[in-house]
């Protein structure tokens, strides 16, 4: 039983098709300022002269390292470094604030041994979260940026080189992956040790409150959305708060570990201390496929197709261990996949950022829909921003079995002579 949507299990739809003519493709290990390396592709084009312009795509766990915009941006001339972040393909330990750091980390190597006078910032799905959270804290003087992460943990903002970007694009961007997950999470789930476990009043995939077999649409009524949207911010404060007990117990225990008299306590207590100082529990969020968009298309209505972006069976992927959030440490929950106490809030940080913007939306997007892009582009404080609707997919991607990719170049088309125009311009 094949669960994964077709446009994925085909390949990775945000690759591009064809290898960009004159491409020449460096492969970097670069470092951020906390001393973690990452990998990272440059891409310019050999027949072109060096580019001054520089465009960073990065995402917080795919690789983006043949993203479909690479193409047209170096046939323009532009050098782009496309990373993975630390945290590429895993969400397991994956906090955003360490993150941003990788995004300076690539915003300096652009300027400081690419020679780019000017640099973009391009965020396509979760990579605009990530993007914006950099730009807005990069704006900040040092000693104003954030100073700890949502789990407690210290950002070293303070002491990083940041410098800003000076164009933002984002394409496709959803608000974070947080608000992401308060959308998809199912709050009917009864044991989070359990699967399985279900209170049938809150289970959307249920004849009783609305589902139709698929692939008809079903129709859930205002009560049971309002119920069903308040149970699901009531199950990621319940996460909020393990994990932020979790935390609690790791940091008494550093604390006791450090406490002056550790010295003189017994070996079996100070091997009690120590094990739990260095004890890194997994949270296991089970049920994250389960927003009532993907089947009730009257939600915020679009010309969406059936199903999720990963899914056309969101019913039955729901209880399948790939999803969002299945496995993460405490502050990688709290970091990136809580909509409540993640920092990583497009509308939150768009509001804080002022260089020119480019907002584009794909009006079949399964999960960006036109209430978000509209939240978005409300909150842009640029006062050069430019919003675009295109009728595409996610990933701008054909229908399967395509090897030409139309929506891409009506993308690019966009795209390009915008950045030209702005980088010009500043």
């Amino acid at each position: 039983m094949v669960l994964v949507s077709k446009t994925y299990w085909a390949g990775m739809p945000f690759w591009f098709r064809r290898a960009p003519e004159g491409a020449v493709s460096e492969s970097l290990v670069l470092r951020a300022h906390d001393a973690r390396q990452f990998r990272a592709v440059y891409w310019t084009n050999a027949r072109r002269p060096p580019p001054k312009i520089g465009v960073v795509i990065v995402h917080p766990r795919i690789d983006f390292t043949h993203h479909y915009t690479i193409p047209r941006l170096l046939d323009a001339g532009f050098g782009v470094l496309a990373a993975n972040t630390r945290h590429g393909n895993s969400d397991t330990l994956a906090e955003h604030e360490e993150m941003v750091l990788d995004v300076g980390a690539c915003v300096r190597h652009l300027k400081e041994r690419r020679g780019a006078e000017k640099v973009v910032l391009l965020g396509n799905c979760g990579g605009g979260s990530l993007v914006a959270y950099y730009q807005a804290e990069a704006r900040l003087p040092p000693a104003e940026r954030t100073s700890r992460s949502p789990g407690g943990s210290p950002t070293h903002f303070e002491g990083a080189v940041m410098p800003p970007a000076d164009v933002m694009v984002y394409v496709a961007a959803h608000r974070g992956q947080g608000k992401v997950l308060l959308d998809a999470i199912d709050p009917s789930i009864i044991d989070e040790t359990d699967p399985l476990s279900c209170d049938p009043g809150l289970d959307m995939y249920t004849e009783s409150n609305g589902f139709r077999e698929p692939p008809q649409w079903s129709e859930y009524d205002y009560a049971f959305l309002a119920r069903y949207r308040a149970g699901q911010t009531e199950r990621v404060k319940r996460l909020d708060q393990a994990a932020r007990a979790l935390v609690a117990r790791h940091d008494e225990a550093t604390r006791a570990s450090s406490a002056p008299d550790f010295a003189s306590r017994s070996a079996a207590e100070q091997r009690d201390v120590l094990r739990r100082r260095a004890c890194e529990p997994v949270m296991v969020v089970y049920r994250t496929m389960a927003n009532p968009a993907s089947v009730d298309r009257r939600i915020d209505p679009s010309g969406r197709d059936y199903g999720s972006l990963l899914s056309e069976r969101p019913d039955l992927l729901n209880y399948a261990a790939i999803g969002l959030a299945r496995t993460c440490s405490p502050r990688a929950w709290l970091s990136t996949w809580s909509g409540l106490s993640s920092r990583a809030d497009l509308v939150a940080n768009v509001a804080r950022i002022t260089e020119p913007t480019l907002l584009v939306t794909p009006s079949k997007d399964r999960e960006i829909l036109p209430g978000d892009a509209a939240a978005i582009d409300r909150a842009i404080a640029s006062p050069d921003k430019r919003a675009v609707t295109l009728e595409a997919r996610h990933y701008f991607e054909p229908e399967l079995g395509e090897k030409e990719t139309p929506d891409v170049d009506r993308l690019m088309d966009v795209v390009v002579p915008w950045i030209e125009e702005k980088v010009h311009a500043s």
